[in-house]
Protein backbone atom coordinates (compact mmCIF):
# COMPACT_ATOMS: atom_id res chain seq x y z
CA UNK A 1 0.00 0.00 0.00
CA UNK A 2 1.63 3.64 -1.12
CA UNK A 3 2.11 5.99 1.91
CA UNK A 4 0.28 9.09 2.25
CA UNK A 5 0.89 12.74 2.14
CA UNK A 6 -0.93 14.70 4.35
CA UNK A 7 -1.15 18.26 4.12
CA UNK A 8 1.18 20.56 6.66
CA UNK A 9 2.58 23.65 7.39
CA UNK A 10 5.09 25.28 9.86
CA UNK A 11 5.83 29.01 10.28
CA UNK A 12 8.56 30.29 12.37
CA UNK A 13 8.31 33.87 12.61
CA UNK A 14 11.29 35.88 13.10
CA UNK A 15 13.68 33.56 10.79
CA UNK A 16 15.61 33.88 7.81
CA UNK A 17 13.18 33.43 4.68
CA UNK A 18 13.43 30.20 4.28
CA UNK A 19 10.61 28.23 2.39
CA UNK A 20 10.49 24.41 1.39
CA UNK A 21 7.65 23.66 -0.41
CA UNK A 22 6.13 21.71 -2.31
CA UNK A 23 2.21 22.04 -3.69
CA UNK A 24 2.38 20.18 -6.51
CA UNK A 25 2.12 23.19 -8.45
CA UNK A 26 5.38 24.48 -9.53
CA UNK A 27 5.09 28.73 -10.22
CA UNK A 28 2.36 28.90 -6.64
CA UNK A 29 5.82 27.08 -5.19
CA UNK A 30 7.70 29.88 -6.57
CA UNK A 31 5.43 32.49 -5.19
CA UNK A 32 4.80 30.70 -1.49
CA UNK A 33 8.76 31.13 -1.74
CA UNK A 34 8.99 34.55 -2.37
CA UNK A 35 6.05 35.09 0.36
CA UNK A 36 8.72 33.68 3.33
CA UNK A 37 11.80 35.20 1.86
CA UNK A 38 9.94 38.89 1.63
CA UNK A 39 8.42 38.02 5.16
CA UNK A 40 11.43 37.41 6.96
CA UNK A 41 9.69 34.10 8.10
CA UNK A 42 10.42 30.55 7.43
CA UNK A 43 8.42 28.17 5.94
CA UNK A 44 7.96 24.84 5.08
CA UNK A 45 4.46 23.56 3.39
CA UNK A 46 4.16 20.13 2.49
CA UNK A 47 0.57 19.64 0.23
CA UNK A 48 -0.71 15.89 -0.46
CA UNK A 49 -0.94 15.32 -4.13
CA UNK A 50 -4.53 15.92 -5.67
CA UNK A 51 -5.86 18.46 -8.51
CA UNK A 52 -3.93 21.61 -8.65
CA UNK A 53 -6.76 23.40 -7.26
CA UNK A 54 -7.16 21.19 -4.49
CA UNK A 55 -3.16 21.86 -3.67
CA UNK A 56 -3.72 25.23 -3.94
CA UNK A 57 -6.54 25.52 -1.63
CA UNK A 58 -4.96 22.63 0.99
CA UNK A 59 -1.95 25.05 1.25
CA UNK A 60 -4.09 27.83 2.08
CA UNK A 61 -5.45 26.12 4.92
CA UNK A 62 -2.06 24.76 6.11
CA UNK A 63 -0.60 27.76 6.07
CA UNK A 64 -3.74 29.63 8.13
CA UNK A 65 -3.52 26.79 10.75
CA UNK A 66 0.34 27.70 10.80
CA UNK A 67 0.16 31.22 11.23
CA UNK A 68 -2.01 30.91 14.19
CA UNK A 69 0.02 28.91 15.73
CA UNK A 70 3.16 30.57 15.42
CA UNK A 71 1.49 34.25 16.41
CA UNK A 72 3.10 35.10 19.63
CA UNK A 73 1.22 36.08 22.82
CA UNK A 74 1.43 40.33 22.62
CA UNK A 75 1.89 40.36 18.41
CA UNK A 76 0.41 43.41 17.11
CA UNK A 77 -2.02 41.38 14.84
CA UNK A 78 -1.89 43.47 12.29
CA UNK A 79 0.04 44.52 8.68
CA UNK A 80 0.01 46.22 5.91
CA UNK A 81 2.73 46.87 2.64
CA UNK A 82 3.01 47.96 -0.64
CA UNK A 83 5.31 45.98 -3.10
CA UNK A 84 6.45 46.36 -7.15
CA UNK A 85 7.11 43.30 -8.85
CA UNK A 86 8.60 44.97 -12.12
CA UNK A 87 4.78 46.93 -13.58
CA UNK A 88 3.07 45.51 -10.64
CA UNK A 89 2.24 47.06 -7.33
CA UNK A 90 -0.21 45.69 -4.94
CA UNK A 91 -1.20 46.56 -1.37
CA UNK A 92 -1.95 44.27 1.10
CA UNK A 93 -3.61 44.94 4.92
CA UNK A 94 -4.55 42.46 7.35
CA UNK A 95 -5.77 41.78 10.56
CA UNK A 96 -6.01 38.62 13.00
CA UNK A 97 -9.68 39.72 13.46
CA UNK A 98 -10.94 36.25 14.21
CA UNK A 99 -13.49 37.37 11.45
CA UNK A 100 -11.89 35.49 7.85
CA UNK A 101 -12.55 38.01 5.22
CA UNK A 102 -11.16 38.14 2.33
CA UNK A 103 -12.23 41.90 0.10
CA UNK A 104 -9.93 42.42 -3.02
CA UNK A 105 -9.76 44.16 -6.58
CA UNK A 106 -7.97 42.03 -8.30
CA UNK A 107 -9.58 39.80 -10.93
CA UNK A 108 -7.65 37.09 -12.59
CA UNK A 109 -10.38 34.21 -13.59
CA UNK A 110 -9.14 34.76 -16.90
CA UNK A 111 -5.15 34.21 -16.64
CA UNK A 112 -3.28 31.49 -16.59
CA UNK A 113 0.63 31.24 -15.52
CA UNK A 114 2.59 27.93 -15.56
CA UNK A 115 -0.49 26.20 -16.40
CA UNK A 116 -2.49 27.41 -13.25
CA UNK A 117 -5.54 28.68 -13.27
CA UNK A 118 -4.78 31.84 -11.06
CA UNK A 119 -8.44 32.16 -9.84
CA UNK A 120 -7.56 29.45 -7.65
CA UNK A 121 -5.03 31.78 -5.66
CA UNK A 122 -8.27 33.85 -4.88
CA UNK A 123 -8.95 30.23 -3.41
CA UNK A 124 -5.66 30.07 -1.69
CA UNK A 125 -6.53 33.41 0.01
CA UNK A 126 -9.98 32.76 1.21
CA UNK A 127 -8.54 29.67 2.92
CA UNK A 128 -6.20 31.47 4.28
CA UNK A 129 -7.98 33.82 5.98
CA UNK A 130 -10.20 31.05 7.25
CA UNK A 131 -7.66 29.07 8.61
CA UNK A 132 -5.81 32.44 10.27
CA UNK A 133 -8.84 34.06 11.15
CA UNK A 134 -8.03 36.93 9.56
CA UNK A 135 -9.35 39.93 7.69
CA UNK A 136 -7.20 40.46 4.51
CA UNK A 137 -7.75 43.71 1.89
CA UNK A 138 -5.63 42.73 -1.10
CA UNK A 139 -5.36 46.07 -4.18
CA UNK A 140 -3.73 45.79 -7.24
CA UNK A 141 -2.41 49.42 -7.41
CA UNK A 142 -1.01 48.84 -10.88
CA UNK A 143 -0.05 45.40 -12.87
CA UNK A 144 -0.67 44.33 -16.21
CA UNK A 145 1.52 41.05 -16.43
CA UNK A 146 -0.37 38.11 -14.53
CA UNK A 147 2.93 36.77 -12.69
CA UNK A 148 4.40 40.07 -11.97
CA UNK A 149 0.74 41.17 -10.10
CA UNK A 150 1.20 37.34 -8.70
CA UNK A 151 4.39 38.41 -7.24
CA UNK A 152 3.33 41.84 -5.82
CA UNK A 153 0.82 40.16 -4.44
CA UNK A 154 2.78 37.54 -2.09
CA UNK A 155 5.66 39.62 -2.35
CA UNK A 156 3.35 42.35 0.22
CA UNK A 157 1.40 39.66 2.07
CA UNK A 158 4.39 38.20 3.15
CA UNK A 159 5.60 41.43 4.84
CA UNK A 160 1.91 42.44 5.95
CA UNK A 161 2.04 38.97 7.83
CA UNK A 162 5.66 39.77 9.03
CA UNK A 163 4.43 42.97 10.34
CA UNK A 164 1.14 41.39 12.37
CA UNK A 165 3.71 38.85 14.07
CA UNK A 166 5.55 41.67 15.44
CA UNK A 167 5.15 42.18 19.05
CA UNK A 168 3.03 45.67 20.01
CA UNK A 169 5.12 48.69 20.04
CA UNK A 170 7.46 47.68 17.04
CA UNK A 171 7.98 50.32 14.65
CA UNK A 172 6.78 48.38 11.00
CA UNK A 173 9.30 50.94 8.91
CA UNK A 174 12.70 50.04 8.09
CA UNK A 175 14.36 47.06 6.10
CA UNK A 176 13.85 43.46 6.96
CA UNK A 177 17.26 41.32 8.09
CA UNK A 178 16.42 39.47 5.25
CA UNK A 179 17.31 42.65 2.78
Amino acid sequence: MPATRSSGARVVLGGEGRARVATGVSVFDHLLTLLARHGGFDLTLEVAPGEPDEEVAAAGRALGGALVEALPEGARGHGSAVVPADEALAHVALEASGRPLVVSNVDLTEARVGGLETDVVGEFLRELAEGAGVTLHVRLIEGRDTGHVLEAIFKALGVALSQAGRPRGTPTTGRSSNG
